[in-house]
């Protein structure tokens, strides 16, 4: 089955690549490589390549050294090793934001949006299972389903919430980081699902936009000076993702864009302009990936610091 395109998404497409269009939607119709992060709290990954090799054939991420490119992949979930928490199940573009992010050894980290957990385990990953991250959403589905990958994975400094992430403003904690991967119209993840084109229109993606400034400004309102947040999407549309950073820019002096670079990674720069809209040009240093760029999902990536 071909994905079904919009007339409307098209035209905004086209204004986004130009005479890239056909690439995109060329690599839409082609299915995401299986990708897999190791989890460095259980297993070493030498140990885990010498398990699943038994069975798949291997390849490593050019980019991350826990990341995994595993070929006929499609039973993954089904092994011991999934059950055991060796390994995580997760698109290679998802793995950015929490490098991104750079959590360290005892920092206090708030995960505004975690559910299911694959950024809010790698995040505990890379903290080695020490300081606290407080990981929240806002549904019970949700959290059971971030409650188990926490547990399969041996996640041990994590505190789970449920509530509207807004209500955070109302919170009297101080975080060194803050991840906002905020709910989106998802138009990066059409190789994974094409009913994201059936869902798709500009009504959802204005309400999501109004959504996502209140959440990055509740993130930003959390974050110690001197602190790191990252937003983050899986969708394309500027108004989800350069408007908002640009929102957040021009009501905080002391936000600040910081530029992302990860080495072996195709990497666009933030768009200034969309529709009769200028943003700020510390927009440019906001990332966009396409899914033809690494064989990846769509995503869009913001490091914002508190001056």
């Amino acid at each position: 089955m071909k994905p079904q395109f919009k007339e409307k998404f098209l035209e905004r497409m086209r204004k986004l690549l130009g005479d890239e269009l056909e690439v995109f939607l060329e690599i839409c119709e082609k299915y995401l490589p299986t990708t897999i992060r190791v989890n460095t709290l259980k297993i070493r990954k030498e140990d885990l390549v010498e398990r699943l090799s038994q069975k798949y054939k291997i390849k490593e991420l050019e980019w991350y050294e826990d990341g995994l490119i595993i070929e006929d992949g499609f039973s993954l979930g089904n092994t011991i090793e999934h059950a055991l928490g060796y390994f995580y199940v997760q698109e290679a573009a998802s793995m950015i934001p929490p490098l991104v992010l750079k959590p360290r050894k005892n920092d206090f980290v708030l995960d505004l949006c975690a559910a299911p957990g694959s950024k809010t385990t790698q995040i505990a990953q890379l903290m080695e299972n020490t300081g606290l991250i407080i990981a929240n959403d806002i549904r019970i589905d949700r959290i059971k389903a971030l409650t188990t990958n926490l547990q399969r994975c041996g996640v041990s400094n994590c505190v789970v919430t449920m509530m509207n992430g807004n209500a955070f403003r109302n919170v009297n904690l101080e975080f060194d980081k803050v991840l906002v991967d905020a709910p989106c119209s998802a138009e990066g993840a059409i190789r994974k699902n094409y009913n994201v084109l059936r869902m798709w229109n500009l009504r959802m993606i204005k309400g999501l936009s109004r959504l996502q400034k209140k959440l990055v400004e509740t993130g930003f309102m959390r974050l110690k000076e001197g602190g790191r947040l990252v937003y983050s999407t899986c969708t394309l549309a500027p108004e989800e993702n350069e408007e908002v950073v640009d929102f957040l820019l021009r009501k905080y002096e002391n936000a600040e864009v910081e530029k992302v670079s990860l080495k072996g990674l195709r990497l666009r720069k933030g768009i200034e302009e969309w529709e009769g809209k200028k943003f700020s040009n510390e927009v440019r240093r906001c990332v966009r990936i396409y899914p033809q760029d690494n064989d990846t999902e769509g995503f869009f990536i913001a490091s914002i610091v508190k001056r």
